[in-house]
């Protein structure tokens, strides 16, 4: 057997396994509000019937119905969503569907194999590959007033339509390791990756319904540091401060406009999705140590963040 045919059936062997796999726990999902009649995708991730699928998917719905590839269908509540995570969870009536294996995408590589597995332009139980275009992006949305960049966003080149969203994004073993969630362009698509972030953010949504978030006070944009400052600091980046909010928890510990935040609560902040990690409901009313560099001085203050209203 030629080298080109043993890569194409070893890549035909992945594809057909994830396939068979995800298929049975993926659904198309049929959602009506009061905009009307849309369509999307969703994933079964535990035995007792509960749903993942994108925020946009079931905007504005309280329920609708879920249709699997083994013919039978399912009516589904909304159990909570966040539209700053572009993440609802469903729980759905019949419970004999087969949950999906999360993964975790944070062991993703570029280059590597995934496949998408959704209901693109209503055609369901549709499977796509691709590969890991870039990991990293960033995707923002929106919730009312507040704006919120979705960090460590997935890019795949796997073909993604319509109907997509609220799908699976599945690594070579079959694990679901991002909901897809936009189509950006030919050939490139991004998914919400699953991580412990997306992992809290669903437990907050399967036990409350909704996502508590924390609020600093602080925008800030990236900086290089300075090699001298680098080497004390322990890092080459740090967040500087653009806008402290008067009366803030930022502004109540001593922060200021020109600080560069290079730490808080012992993580290194090197970006603005270092903090928003932060800011969710464990964070409110805890004490959080934050490490500045200010005048060429390293300074430790304690913020108290509060409900993000």
């Amino acid at each position: 057997m030629e080298p080109e045919t043993d890569a194409l059936d070893a890549y035909s062997r992945v594809v057909t396994s994830v396939a068979a796999a995800l298929l049975p726990s993926v659904a198309s999902l049929t959602v009506r509000s009061h905009r009307g009649e849309g369509a999307g995708s969703a994933v079964v991730y535990t035995p007792d019937g509960f749903v993942l699928t994108s925020a946009h998917v079931v905007a504005g719905a309280d329920g609708g119905v879920a249709e699997f590839t083994n013919g039978t269908s399912s009516r589904f509540d909304v159990v909570g969503a966040d539209p700053l995570a572009d993440l609802a969870v469903l729980r759905i009536h019949d419970t004999g569907v087969p949950p999906a294996t999360l993964g975790n995408a944070d062991d993703l590589r570029i280059g590597q194999l995934v496949v998408a597995v959704g209901n693109p332009l209503g055609l369901a139980g549709s499977i796509t590959a691709g590969v890991v275009s870039a990991l990293g992006r960033s995707l923002p949305v929106r919730d009312g007033r507040h704006v919120r960049l979705i960090d460590d966003v997935v890019q795949t080149d796997a073909a993604l339509n319509p109907g997509n969203s609220g799908g699976a994004l599945a690594d070579s073993t079959g694990k679901v390791v991002g909901i897809n969630t936009a189509v950006a362009g030919i050939g490139l698509g991004l998914a919400v990756p699953v991580n412990s972030t997306t992992r809290l953010i669903m437990s907050e949504l399967m036990s409350t319904g909704k996502v508590r978030r924390a609020w600093l006070g602080v925008a800030g944009t990236p900086v290089t540091l300075p090699q001298p400052v680098a080497d004390r600091a322990g890092q080459r980046k740090g967040l500087r401060l653009v806008e402290v909010v008067p009366g803030s928890p930022a502004g109540q510990a001593g922060l200021y406009v020109g600080d560069v935040m290079l730490s808080a609560g012992g993580r290194p902040i090197l970006g603005v999705q270092d903090v928003q990690r932060l800011m969710l409901g464990p964070a409110i009313g805890q004490r959080l140590q934050i490490t500045v560099l200010r005048k060429a001085a390293l300074v430790d203050v304690v913020a108290v963040p509060e409900p993000l209203s």
